[in-house]
């Protein structure tokens, strides 16, 4: 393995074990993960707005889905790189999906952490995570930077 390898690899398992050691301290694990999923996206299929965009997306096919986003919190959580989606992509052409549901995915995923989370900084850490994530795809997903060309405003 050449040096560069050796350190890209080094520093790969410095960010992991520091990730691991910042979520034990915060109360977080694998079991935590798995319940945060399981207890949020009940709830989303139970929302009278969230619940008929992601049924018609995922219908026969939720539990797929729930492994997916176990994975996919747990490499973020984690920076274990056990996921390996593409969620701009998984979320293009969703039928009835808008950008105003985003604020309403946050509220309830920060209701579900005010019941479940473990501390107040692992509440902390997985909102400013999801309202990352929120941004980023309502950004992809429904900004036209066109829009905001100042010679379109004359």
């Amino acid at each position: 393995m050449s040096e560069d390898l050796q350190a890209r690899a080094a520093h790969s398992m410095a960010m992991q074990q520091r990730a691991q050691e910042d979520m034990a301290r915060m109360g977080i694990d694998v079991a935590f993960i798995s319940q945060l999923v399981e207890t949020f996206y009940m709830r989303v299929r139970e929302h009278e707005a969230l619940g008929p965009v992601f049924d018609n997306k995922l219908a026969g096919r939720w539990p797929e889905h729930m492994e997916k986003m176990k994975s996919f919190w747990s490499s973020v959580a984690f920076k274990s790189g056990a996921y390996g989606g593409k969620p701009v992509q998984a979320h293009v052409g969703v039928s009835g999906m808008s950008a105003d549901l985003f604020p309403q995915w946050l509220t309830l995923f920060s209701q579900t952490l005010d019941e479940i989370a473990p501390t107040s900084e692992a509440h902390c850490w997985f909102m400013q995570t999801a309202e990352r994530i929120a941004r980023s795809l309502t950004l992809s997903l429904f900004y036209n930077p066109a829009l905001d060309d100042p010679a379109r405003k004359s």
